[in-house]
């Protein structure tokens, strides 16, 4: 059996979109057992063979400070979750709930492991290929330096290899052209070191890629900064939306408009189904010694079920020892990020 923690009180609807996931979930699943996070009165009603209520008498909400998540909500369903990974009694987490909250509890619970100084977001983007590109990271870090860029690399690389069963995907850096004289002086001293990870034998770097390689699948993984990961993923998100508007507003106009509409139809559901980002919902956060999965807080029952999906897959492939390993590879190459003390870190060192 592959046990999961689910928190079932994050996000924007809580159990009543996490239940029927897990529910869903534990249909397809066999060889999957569940444990329930939440209060005994919210979740009681579930039965099934393989799930268990865990109680949990707190929630973090979307709108609460890391520092309330930490120090004031201690036995909330999030954390409570989180603590079920540390102590063993699941192979990884799952959570819809704040993203702050969730990676300050992960880190502080589960702490990072050694050569890597701050845990990353990664999650697929779909792409013309009919696969997706690994993307990191995707909002945990807005400020990094060329060693926090190398960093998410050999994580998403670790990443890739064990959900994929490709033991040497591309890495590209993200960056404003392929010349590797572009870019800012973070990009070009990542580049270098990109490249010197390549040659030791520790990654497949491609170069640099620009924003449209994303959607091209010219590699596996895409590495950026926080700030402009987040706005991507964002956008791509509201191109499914917008897509998803256009089709529901044509076909509420005149006969001819609704006549043509019908006749590409087709081709746009196809098109809006390969970029739902419902689909690829379950983002890993890479680097903490244990596995944590964030879904999207607006998650419907489809999309937290992928999240499940997507904890369970790297659960039975091990990921968490993939990734270490390649770490433990790459560890004289990835020493010294040059953090200074930042206020997260005071906070998780004071709680």
């Amino acid at each position: 059996m592959t046990t999961l923690a689910v928190d079932c009180m994050g996000g924007d609807h809580g159990p009543q979109v996490t239940l029927p996931a897990c529910r869903h979930f534990l249909e397809r699943q066999p060889d999957a057992r569940l444990l329930l996070v939440g209060p005994n009165e919210r979740l009681s009603s579930f039965r099934h063979p393989r799930a268990t209520v865990v109680p949990a008498s707190e929630v973090v909400t979307m709108d609460d400070a890391v520092e309330v998540a930490l120090r004031r909500k201690k036995d909330s369903s999030m954390r409570v979750a989180i603590r079920q990974v540390k102590d063993g009694q699941a192979a990884a987490a799952v959570s819809a709930g704040n993203t702050g909250a969730l990676m300050a509890l992960a880190r502080y619970l589960l702490k990072t492991v050694e050569g890597i100084d701050r845990p990353a977001i990664a999650s697929p983007m779909p792409n013309a290929k009919g696969g997706a590109t690994t993307v990191l990271d995707l909002g945990a870090n807005v400020d990094c330096t060329e060693q926090h860029l190398l960093q998410f690399a050999v994580m998403g690389s670790a990443l890739v290899a064990a959900l994929k069963h490709e033991e040497s995907p591309s890495v590209g850096l993200l960056n404003i052209g392929e010349e590797a004289i572009k870019g800012s002086d973070v990009i070009k001293r990542a580049g270098e070191l990109l490249r010197a990870a390549g040659a030791a034998g520790d990654l497949n770097f491609y170069g640099n890629v620009e924003g449209n390689d994303i959607y091209k699948g010219t590699t596996d993984i895409v590495v950026c900064d926080g700030f402009v990961g987040n706005v991507m993923l964002k956008t791509s998100e509201g191109l499914a939306t917008m897509i998803g508007g256009f089709l529901r507003e044509e076909f509420s106009r005149n006969v001819l408009t609704k006549i043509a509409a019908l006749a590409i139809y087709p081709v746009l559901s196809g098109f809006k189904k390969r970029v739902d980002y419902r689909r690829y919902n379950g983002a890993a956060l890479l680097g903490l010694r244990g596995l944590v999965f964030k879904s999207h807080g607006s998650a419907d029952a489809f999309a937290f079920e992928q999240a499940l999906n997507r904890a369970y897959d790297a659960a039975r492939n091990n990921l968490l020892e993939r990734v270490q390993a390649r770490i433990a590879h790459a560890r004289p190459l990835l020493a010294g990020g040059g953090d200074d003390v930042q206020p997260l870190e005071r906070l998780l060192t004071s709680s």
